[in-house]
């Protein structure tokens, strides 16, 4: 199960729009308000994606989402693969049951 952000959007917001308006580093900007760079640099660049109107307009995946998403994508592999062989069994009995 996903762990809830600490940060409100509102907060997230306010920290893009505080990177956007000052001259200093986002680095520095992000150690005055507590947050990792690597994740207020994401924020900023989430923001720039969606006003560009870009694929990233929609929300982006949560880990537990991305999580069960190449979960499910493995297991279509596996059953995908479940049916040929099946396939492949059905066409070789029906083959043996004609002759």
């Amino acid at each position: 199960m996903a762990r809830p952000s600490q940060y409100t959007e509102q907060f997230r917001k306010d920290a893009v729009a505080l990177v956007r308006s000052s001259d200093s580093p986002l680095r520095q900007i992000a150690r005055d308000l507590g947050v990792n760079h690597e994740t207020l640099r994401g924020w900023v660049r989430a923001t720039e994606r969606r006003e560009a109107g870009g694929r990233s307009a929609e929300p982006e995946l949560t880990s537990s989402e991305r999580d069960e998403l190449r979960k499910l994508r493995a297991r279509v592999r596996e059953l995908e693969l479940e049916k040929d062989i099946l396939r492949k069994a059905a066409q070789y009995f029906a083959k043996e049951m004609g002759h």
